[in-house]
């Protein structure tokens, strides 16, 4: 099987071509893994669930692991661009060979079994039969939607990390933070390490009434048992502002910790990502992490796709700034408002951001815009998602109070192009809404997977 059969097929699974139920096919993926021998067996390390923050606080513990001298497989959902991006071992992505000969082996099983699963089934399945082939026994999963529904759950990993709590795929979790904090902390199985990130209080409370049905648990807690401070030390050229967190957690008080993703809210992911780190060493399952090592990997932390910059882009004729930020959620959107703001005001452009937006159907379009300047030129489109809305659809939700121009567009490139047309030479654009959206456009500007 080759690579792109395995994309083929795979967009055949997100079609759901025989209407089974989801109950059905979530189900499955515990068969699944038995079918294939329990891949899975021997792995130990961390499930990131959450609503905001999973990639960039796996990201983070990635880096923190390997300089404890171990090697790490991860699983981060979505991918942006390609596949293999699911599956990295020390943060990078697998090769296109590598990926199909697991995928390979997952699809084998599920036509030999007859074991229909969701596509996040196979994604998680696959990672295990290739950690299984690589040799790597430890791994930091992202949960894709909810908590225990999740297929990443089914790994068994004993340190679960809940980073926070907001509305969003509400259809499939409730509509209220209650009901969604209980979706994702119902990963959480008996004897667990549990990490909580900063909650609201409906979200805390609900999380502590289900841990309380759990037992053997160790609960490290953001502003109780973990604490951070930050602060800015300088500038490093373009990229911004240089910050320090100093993170204190039961096990160890970690100082002068470099983060090199921008915002605020990275500090928070950071300390989450240590306190979860320092959860796995507590666990045996990984030494102590090198000071010496540690600052540096921290420091050479990416995550594309999360107020990522390419300053120097090109589209065709058009040169330019574009902004990439993968917000998927009115929550999301708010907390990065303020970077993509500063953005704006260093732009050297004579108007205004044109921002790029497209979102699943399901999503709240006029308060994922709300954070931001209601006179910015939008351009609205649609991603090749078979979930995606159409511009049309996301038209009629917008805010009647929206008062720069708003134009349509097929397809993420003819997007990018409109938006260009409207910043001119040296202009800035935003592009938001969707992770998809967003590896689209790296794709139209030539980047290539990380």
């Amino acid at each position: 099987m080759d690579y792109q059969r395995c994309v083929d097929i795979l967009a055949k699974v997100h079609e759901n071509p025989h209407g089974l139920p989801r109950p059905v096919r979530q189900a499955n993926v515990s068969r699944l893994l038995e079918a294939l021998g329990r891949p899975e067996r021997e792995l130990r390390g961390m499930l990131v669930v959450g609503t905001n923050g999973k990639g960039s606080t796996c990201a983070f513990a990635v880096s923190a692991v390997t300089a404890a001298g171990a090697r790490v497989g991860s699983l981060p959902s979505p991918h942006l661009q390609e596949l293999r991006e699911r599956i990295r071992i020390d943060g990078v992505p697998v090769t296109r060979a590598e990926y199909a000969a697991a995928f390979a082996e997952v699809w084998s099983a599920i036509e030999q079994h007859g074991l229909p699963v969701l596509s996040q089934g196979v994604f998680a399945t696959t990672a295990a039969v290739h950690f299984r082939r690589a040799g790597v026994g430890l791994a930091v999963a992202e949960a894709s939607i909810g908590g225990s529904r999740a297929a990443a759950a089914e790994l068994g990993l004993d340190v679960k990390v809940l980073t926070g709590v907001g509305l969003d795929h509400t259809r499939l979790l409730g509509g209220s933070l209650d009901l969604i904090a209980r979706a994702k902390i119902e990963a959480v199985r008996d004897g667990d390490h549990v990490v909580l990130g900063r909650l609201a209080p409906e979200a805390a409370s609900s999380a502590e009434q289900v841990l309380r049905t759990r037992t053997g648990l160790s609960v490290w807690r953001m502003d109780h048992e973990i604490r951070y401070t930050a602060r800015t030390v300088g500038r490093d050229g373009s990229r911004g502002p240089v910050t320090l967190v100093d993170v204190t957690t039961p096990r160890a008080v970690h100082r002068d910790l470099p983060c090199p993703l921008p915002g605020a809210h990275q500090h928070h992911n950071l300390a989450v990502a240590m306190a979860a780190v320092d959860a796995m060493a507590e666990r045996g399952h990984i030494r102590e992490p090198d000071n010496e090592r540690l600052r540096p990997r921290l420091a050479a932390t990416r995550w594309p796709g999360r107020l990522e910059l390419v300053p120097h882009a090109r589209l065709d004729g058009w040169t330019g700034r574009v902004l990439l930020e993968g917000a998927t959620n009115p929550q999301g959107v708010e907390t990065v408002a303020p970077e993509i703001r500063g953005h704006a005001r260093t732009d050297g452009g004579s108007g205004p951001p044109v921002l790029v937006f497209a979102s699943m159907h399901d999503k709240d379009v006029s308060g994922m815009l709300a954070p931001l300047p209601a006179d910015w030129p939008l351009v609205l489109t649609r991603t090749d998602s078979h979930q995606a809305a159409a511009p049309a659809a996301l038209h009629s939700h917008l805010s009647p109070g929206r008062q720069g121009p708003c134009l349509t567009a097929e397809d993420t490139p003819s997007a990018l192009r409109r938006a260009a047309g409207i910043a001119g030479p040296g202009g800035l654009i935003v592009v938001l809404g969707s992770l998809r959206l967003i590896g689209e456009t790296r794709t139209a500007l030539a980047l290539q997977p990380v």
